[in-house]
């Protein structure tokens, strides 16, 4: 059978770099660090008061009339302003008409609403609640993203939610390009969404997995990640569907690969045995060999266990030309977006390719002996790039690697 390529014509985001795609661009080149002191709840008492917070966040600025914010939490907010922006990118805001039944929704997160519930919760403790808490209830779920884009717009297509941890963007992008492939939507929006909340802080700073002050992937002295918000959303469609209606196209989503590490809850494979088997089933997915790739976007958190981890299992996929490709984490400018990290990444990834530049692994000072490769730590490299990989591994050893190629003008 021979499938249609599926590439990627709109980009939008909003995270603790930037606030939309072009001034994304311009952080990722500049190195810009978007990781600051959280204001959005208290973290006094935390091993770290630092974050990727979104700054300034209003909601009407992401969401502007004729578009209801009634019941929509932070997540959602974020995931349906970066759904405009990739719309209008890709030309497709309005949405016509003929594509509304068949358009579809694929939506990776993690915390959902849960910021939302614990101003509910704090309420209802103080006896402060005024009988709003059902409304205020209504977008709770993780999967209340995918729907507000879907309902706000009049989708029909296909409507999925993924939530694999800090692989849910990147499975979003793979699955949504297997509705492309096998014709079952003409055009689908695809991404995460992730907004910072206490939960999710308080348990990472419990797991001591932060770093007081800001991440150092690959670094020697790193600590720990810094935890980020922010989403981001491509538009798929077939290379022939984007030719027919004059679309730019950022590049080809060519293949993905998924893998359990069957290991461990919190703790990657020491070997990054899941890691390899994810990044392999990708490239054989893709159609390209090892040789091939330019550039690998690495997962990258900065904690002592994941980088050391993904190095070795860049080894063990690459051989010795593991030391001739360029690696970075852009999580130290965005910090760890958890389930919209893989859709973030996928959005730095096609910028590389288009504006033809790697960008670099900031805050990287002292390198770790075990953590050996290219790591782009001197600042943005101009490169020609024709393949991209792209890594997200996940709690619970969910691994997802998406591999983006260039499509000839």
């Amino acid at each position: 059978m021979i499938y249609p390529r599926v590439v990627v014509t709109g980009l939008g985001t909003v995270n603790a770099a930037a606030l939309d795609v072009p001034a994304f661009c311009r952080a990722l080149q500049a190195g810009r660090c978007g990781i600051r002191p959280i204001t959005v709840f208290d973290t006094a008492g935390f091993r770290t008061r630092n974050g990727g917070q979104v700054q300034p966040f209003s909601p009407r600025a992401l969401v502007p009339p004729p578009f209801s914010l009634k019941r929509m939490s932070r997540a959602d907010l974020m995931a349906m302003g970066a759904a405009l922006e990739a719309l209008t990118d890709a030309g497709l805001y309005p949405v016509p008409d003929d594509l509304r039944a068949g358009m579809g929704v694929v939506i990776g997160g993690g915390a959902g609403g849960m910021l939302e519930c614990e101003a509910v919760y704090r309420d209802v403790v103080l006896g402060t609640d005024r009988g709003a808490a059902y409304s205020r209830f209504a977008s709770f779920c993780c999967a209340s993203s995918a729907d507000r884009i879907a309902s706000h717009l009049g989708l029909m297509g296909p409507k999925t939610t993924f939530m694999t941890a800090c692989s849910s963007g990147a499975t979003a992008i793979g699955f949504a390009r297997d509705l492309v492939r096998a014709n079952r939507a003409p055009v689908v929006i695809c991404g995460g969404a992730e907004p910072l909340c206490r939960i999710t802080f308080g348990a990472f700073n419990a797991l001591q997995a932060v770093d007081p002050e800001t991440c150092r992937p690959f670094d020697k002295h790193r600590q720990g990640l810094s935890l980020g918000e922010g989403a981001a959303v491509l538009i798929l469609e077939s290379l022939s569907h984007a030719r027919r209606r004059g679309a730019r196209v950022y590049g080809e989503v060519l293949g993905y690969g998924i893998s359990c590490d069957a290991h461990h809850m919190t703790v990657p494979d020491p070997e990054g045995a899941g890691a390899v088997l994810a990044m392999r089933r990708a490239l054989e997915d893709a159609g390209v060999s090892a040789e091939a790739v330019d550039y690998i976007n690495a997962h990258g958190t900065a904690t002592p266990a994941n980088d050391a981890a993904e190095t070795r299992g860049i080894k063990s996929l690459f051989g010795r030309r593991a030391y001739e490709i360029p690696v970075s984490s852009t999580k130290a400018m965005t910090g760890h977006t958890l389930g919209a990290a893989g859709a973030i990444e996928g959005v730095v990834s096609l910028l590389a390719i288009r504006h033809g530049f790697v960008p670099p692994t900031i805050h990287l000072r002292t390198p770790d002996p075990e953590c050996d490769l290219d790591y782009v730590s001197e600042g943005a490299r101009t490169a020609e790039l024709q393949v991209v990989l792209s890594n997200s591994f996940a709690f619970g050893g969910n691994n997802t690697a998406v591999v983006f190629g260039k499509v000839a003008e």
